[in-house]
């Protein structure tokens, strides 16, 4: 995992358990689906938990701002 991977990773820890932010599911996804790009394992599993509890529209709104963070970064 890159170094990235593991920034992504501690932002998506943060939305999902509220630490420091506003408890956010579909912020978390988002970051650990980055982060599950850059090879963070830990991330995979994070994410395919955190869909178990959002909705079809969350997951798609989460999934949406990972295609638009990656088109801008």
């Amino acid at each position: 995992a890159t170094k990235t991977g593991e920034a992504l990773y501690n932002l998506g820890l943060l939305y999902s358990t509220g630490q420091g932010v506003e408890m956010d599911y579909v912020q978390a996804h988002k970051w650990f689906n980055l982060a599950a790009l850059q090879g963070n394992a830990a991330a995979k599993n994070w994410r395919k938990e955190l869909a178990e509890e959002m909705t079809a529209d969350e997951i798609a709104a989460a999934q949406r701002e990972a295609r638009e963070w990656l088109q801008s970064h």
